[in-house]
């Protein structure tokens, strides 16, 4: 009996250490709906827009981009739980039609047709994809929500507090960063 519990034990164990690193140490945080609304504004989205929201969670941001810009999207997400729920938001919104909602890897996804990437993920994930965004078509923009890119100069950085700025519904200050590909960052 020990010996079995030690095979399982011990299978178990290697089946987690398979698990990518990512898939354990993302929590879902949703960003507050007035930090999406700043990023979408932030990134100029238009309804001529592909954007991918990289950890899309319940599928907020691409939601708000479907309902406000017309954009087309696709959301990333590791959590298959997470995916069902965006598809389920987006459909109650009425904008399933475009958007599409894919439970994978995000370091492996192909975001080589966006226009716009969105990010709130750790700082880790960012760098990682960090050369996948690098090659997007020019003028393509990328924003990020609190974590920033190891050596990548944004080109605007946007600070949020509801105390210091007048942003209601933020708790705590936010930090946005907006890259555009191929551009030079503001001196």
């Amino acid at each position: 009996m020990i010996f079995r519990r030690t095979i399982i034990l011990a299978m178990a164990v290697f089946a987690v250490s398979r698990i990518p690193v990512q898939a354990q140490d993302i929590p879902y945080v949703p960003s507050p709906v007035p930090l999406v609304t700043k990023m979408l504004e932030l990134a100029s989205v238009t309804k001529d827009d592909l954007v991918y929201d990289m950890g899309c969670g319940d599928g907020r941001i691409l939601i708000m981009a479907a309902k406000k810009y017309g954009a087309r999207g696709v959301g990333i997400d590791l959590d298959p739980e997470r995916i069902a729920e965006a598809k389920k938001n987006a459909e109650q919104e009425g904008v399933s039609h475009l958007l599409e909602f894919r439970a994978e890897d995000g370091t492996k996804t192909d975001i080589s047709k966006a226009t716009v990437v969105t990010l709130y993920m750790f700082k880790w994930f960012n760098n990682a994809i960090r050369p996948k965004l690098q090659k997007l078509n020019p003028g393509s923009r990328v924003v990020a929500h609190d974590f920033d890119i190891d050596d990548w100069k944004p080109t605007e950085t946007v600070y949020l507090d509801s105390e210091k700025n007048g942003h209601e519904g933020i708790e705590r200050p936010h930090t946005l960063y907006l890259w555009f590909v191929g551009a030079d960052p503001k001196p």
